[in-house]
């Protein structure tokens, strides 16, 4: 298994993918560690050792290579989410930018409108967005989101629930700011710790359900998607709406 992760992690990291190959020479480290303490042959030891410390060397180049792409402003990653792919919920997008300094969070959506749209469920994905701030292991205090109104007759059932949202919210010490705007176009959504995510489709990248009883209703881990880009930054001022 360390070897698996550790070849995975050099072609990610040839592949210039240096976050994701970073995670993986951490794993493959951790793995050939647990190695080394089961084996008893010197010889064998001695080689895991020296392997080790070849790749603890190219993690710790990837760390301040990236540290340094973020400071200078110019760190980007791309990940594309393929037509019905799954593995794709909120926890496994999000949970690497999570830190625990994350106490504030912006989202810039306009379509957080009500479940009567036909193909969206967007109320629900911002509530499952908002779940997994309030779970952590960030310790977020306020969401500001800012969103367009429902052109149709489903403006106060989206107010009503972005209401019922922001009650529910404020039993867990976390305040939603709520504001709109007729011309907002963008979709992203930026942590104060400098990450900012970009979503094509922005939260609503979920397929609707086959059905109510069907696998993938409850855990979009296992919701196929629909084909879209995230792109990855970081920036040392985060724009307040």
């Amino acid at each position: 298994a360390g070897a698996d992760t550790l070849k995975r992690a050099v072609e990610l990291d040839l592949a210039s993918r240096f976050q994701e190959s970073l995670v993986c020479y951490q794993e493959g480290i951790d793995l050939l560690l647990q190695v080394v303490k089961a084996t008893k042959d010197e010889a064998k030891k001695q080689r895991f050792r020296q392997k080790i410390t070849e790749y603890m060397t190219r993690a710790e180049d990837i760390k301040k290579h990236i540290e340094k792409e973020k400071q200078d402003g110019k760190y980007h990653k791309q990940i594309r989410i393929e037509e019905n792919a799954t593995g794709f919920g909120y926890e496994k997008l999000f949970q690497e930018y999570l830190t625990e300094i994350v106490s504030e969070v912006w989202v810039e959506d306009p379509y957080i409108r009500h479940v009567h749209q036909a193909s969206r469920y967007s109320l629900y994905n911002f509530l499952r967005f908002c779940e997994m701030l309030v779970k952590g292991p960030c310790k977020v205090k306020t969401i500001h989101l800012l969103t367009s109104y429902d052109e149709g007759s489903g403006r106060n059932q989206q107010i009503s629930g972005l209401e019922e949202i922001q009650q529910s919210l404020m039993s867990y010490g976390v305040t939603l700011n709520i504001a709109f705007s007729s011309s907002i176009h963008d979709r992203e959504i930026r942590f104060n710790n400098g990450w900012m995510i970009k979503i094509g489709r922005g939260l609503d990248y979920f397929k609707k359900p086959q059905g109510r009883f069907s696998i993938g209703y409850c855990d979009f881990d296992l919701r196929p998607c629909h084909e879209t880009t995230v792109d990855v930054f970081h920036t040392k001022h985060t724009k307040k709406v």
